[in-house]
């Protein structure tokens, strides 16, 4: 199963503090672990909400909104995408994490086999098209 994992914002993230040499060795420490046991897909750190935008959608209308944001527990400071074979494996890794305060949200994604019939012939070979185009132009870009 693929799931998604949350970094949450905290204060300082959200302050723009970056951080220590310390800890940016752990977390790559961490993250070669992930990635030589086949776990992490893909993983990112995000730019405080100052820096981001949302966008709301009502009807044809779409409203711009200039961040910050005020929730700070309610936001994304970074993610990964990991290849694990439960929830329980993802919880595994996440307790080995250097992270010493803040908080984590872990969720499945979704598979195709979850949309049912929703899911037509017609859009699963959209959807596969999709994800090969996608693979060759990440591959175009390594190389």
């Amino acid at each position: 199963m693929k799931v998604m994992v949350f970094v949450k914002a905290t204060e300082d993230s959200e302050a723009g503090v970056m951080p220590t040499e310390e800890m940016l060795t752990e977390m790559g420490q961490f993250n070669e672990e992930l990635v030589n046991a086949g776990v992490m897909l893909a993983g990112e750190g995000l730019h405080p909400s100052s820096k981001g935008v949302r966008v709301r959608f009502s009807g044809k209308n779409r409203t711009v909104i200039d961040g910050p944001f005020t929730e700070t527990k309610e936001l994304v400071a970074g993610f990964w995408i990991w290849q694990v074979e439960s929830m329980i494996e993802a919880l595994d890794w996440i307790k080995r994490s250097p992270f010493q305060d803040g908080e984590v949200e872990i969720r499945p994604i979704f598979t195709d086999e979850d949309f049912g019939e929703s899911l037509t012939p017609e859009l699963q070979e959209q959807e596969n098209r999709l994800r090969a185009e996608i693979e060759k132009q990440q591959h175009i870009t390594r190389c």
